[in-house]
């Protein structure tokens, strides 16, 4: 059942929808842990508020996006392992990114739920080099 409901999620977010149009999957005391990676050099922990704002603006900042899901393995204590691939396009130049360049990553989250939805996400994310 928790697999169905991220593998729905996850397909949410490849739709583009973003923000409120997510918060049916999420639990209101969500939180997200990124552990540090090249784009998160420093990690970050963001509540449900924090959560969608980000989901917003990643939207607006991806011409597509495209999750590729490995494995979900449902764990003990309402835990799911999520083996995932992502790419997205960037839409327009911003920072140092510009349009048209594609990111790739490898991820490894660990996903609980509670009362059938999202309470917490750890995500490992590992970029490749930036496609120009």
């Amino acid at each position: 059942m928790s697999s169905e409901t991220l593998r729905s999620f996850y397909a949410a977010i490849e739709a583009g929808r973003h923000g409120d149009a997510l918060s049916s999957f999420l639990h209101p005391d969500v939180c997200t842990i990124e552990r540090p990676s090249a784009l998160m050099p420093q990690g970050r922990v963001s509540d449900r508020d924090a959560m969608l704002a980000a989901s917003t603006a990643g939207a607006g900042m991806l011409a597509s996006q495209h999750y590729e899901v490995r494995s979900l393995d449902e764990l003990d204590d309402g835990v799911v392992a999520a083996r995932l691939h992502w790419s997205g396009v960037i839409a327009a130049d911003v920072g140092p990114f510009r349009a048209g360049a594609r990111l790739t990553a490898h991820i490894a989250q660990f996903v609980r739920f509670r009362d059938g939805r999202i309470v917490e996400i750890e995500t490992f994310d590992c970029y490749e080099p930036i496609e120009e």
